[in-house]
């Protein structure tokens, strides 16, 4: 693509639809105004500012919900495709900028979990002169970014030049660290952490609550895409899910040795998946076969038994989802990859007075993002819920403001 050609063919609206959609109001219009006048670092500046992760939202976003699926352009033809325009801006910023705090604060701060959340705040708090520590329980950051999103979605190599500027700025990383049970929340504030910020993600996966869950051919999602070369999956592979986790499952599958067929079980029709249009595409051209109104009952040491749906319609208009008596069938396969969404770890929880949680696990914190416990902030999914990256990262801005508010406020009352 010719992206000079491609930022021509914007508007440059006074109104702009692109940005009002857009969940974290990238400027777009004076992102691509700079852009075609050839100035790359001012508009890498803005966005960075703005998104700190920027270059990884422009790969990643549900660009036909948001700036694609609402450029003017889009009503008769094709629309401006921004999100490759800032993928290079982005990009290239990361590759040439030099990153320095603006000044040197006594202050510690926590980060714990380095996923969207957790690297969004680094980042700014970092640059504001903090003293942050991030604290990864796996080898690498990126949480989610890293192990949930599969490499030929999300190249790692994004992620390795965010490390590098986080360090720029004096952030100290401490990898294969699990918060919680030896290095405590009540242990951060005794050697003197200001403040405390938990962005741990949702790592447990759901179960299906199905007969035969446990067996060897049976494997969780989010467990899955953590590390997929250390599974064996064997020749035939069913997915039984409809999100975007589901679809990076199935197509990562798709490549992997040995795999001939990927089949994703839905028990409802594509209009009601969770996954993008452009995830479910791409799983289609990747080979992906969908096999739709089949909701699993039992799993099976060769495979997954079945039992087909049909929508209904009341007298209300009321469209819900039945099985279809005596329609029960086996699909034989050699593993089945489960992907019906996540909750969160209570590895801090049960280890830390004062945390409450909801009745699924997450986190309570108020519009602010404080939590029930003093100094401890929360954002991203492990409050949330699973949510966008971008959402998470826009969340995690406000958290950010109200952690340097809080320790500032805390310095006036002593």
């Amino acid at each position: 693509m010719n992206l000079k050609e491609e930022a021509n063919r914007c508007l440059l609206c006074k109104n702009p639809r692109c940005s009002k959609r857009c969940p974290i109001s990238t400027p777009i219009p004076e992102i691509i105004q700079l852009f075609k006048d050839d100035q790359i670092e001012k508009a890498g500046e803005m966005l960075f500012e703005n998104n700190p992760l920027s270059a990884i939202c422009a790969i990643v976003c549900a660009h036909e919900n948001q700036c694609m699926g609402n450029c003017i352009k889009g009503i008769k033809e094709t629309p401006v495709e921004f999100y490759e325009i800032e993928k290079y801006i982005s990009s290239a910023y990361l590759d040439s900028v030099q990153l320095k705090a603006k000044t040197q604060l006594e202050d510690r701060v926590a980060i714990i979990g380095s996923g969207p959340a957790g690297l969004t705040i680094s980042f700014m708090l970092a640059s504001r002169g903090y003293k942050v520590t991030l604290f990864e329980s796996k080898e690498k950051i990126g949480g989610v970014l890293r192990y949930g999103i599969p490499e030929f979605r999300l190249p790692k190599r994004y992620l390795d030049q965010i490390e590098d500027k986080l360090i720029q700025l004096g952030v100290k990383i401490r990898p294969n660290r699990l918060v919680g049970p030896v290095l405590t929340i009540d242990k951060l504030f005794e050697d003197g952490y200001k403040a405390i910020f938990l962005g741990t993600g949702v790592w447990n996966p759901k179960r299906l609550n199905i007969k035969g869950e446990s067996f060897g051919n049976a494997h969780y999602a989010i467990d899955y895409l953590k590390n997929p070369n250390v599974y064996r999956l064997g020749k035939k592979v069913c997915v039984i899910g409809a999100g975007n986790v589901a679809m990076d499952a199935a197509r990562t599958a798709k490549r992997s040795e040995g795999v001939e067929e990927v089949r994703v079980f839905y028990r409802k029709d594509f209009e009601d998946m969770s996954a993008t249009k452009a995830e479910i595409q791409e799983a289609k051209e990747d080979g992906v076969l969908f096999d739709l109104f089949k909701a699993p009952v039992e799993i099976l040491d060769n495979g997954i038994k079945y039992i087909n749906t049909k929508k209904i319609t009341d007298e209300n208009n009321k469209v819900s989802i039945v099985n279809v008596q005596g329609s029960e069938a086996v699909y034989e396969c050699d593993s089945v990859i489960i992907a019906v969404s996540q909750s969160p770890r209570n590895n801090i929880v049960s280890n830390t007075t004062g945390l409450d949680t909801d009745k699924l696990g997450l986190l309570l914190a108020d519009e602010t993002g404080h939590t029930t416990r003093e100094g401890v902030f929360a954002s991203g999914d492990v409050v949330t819920g699973a949510r966008t990256v971008v959402e998470a990262v826009n969340y995690a801005k406000m958290v950010a403001q109200h952690i340097d508010e809080y320790c500032k406020k805390t310095h006036q009352k002593v």
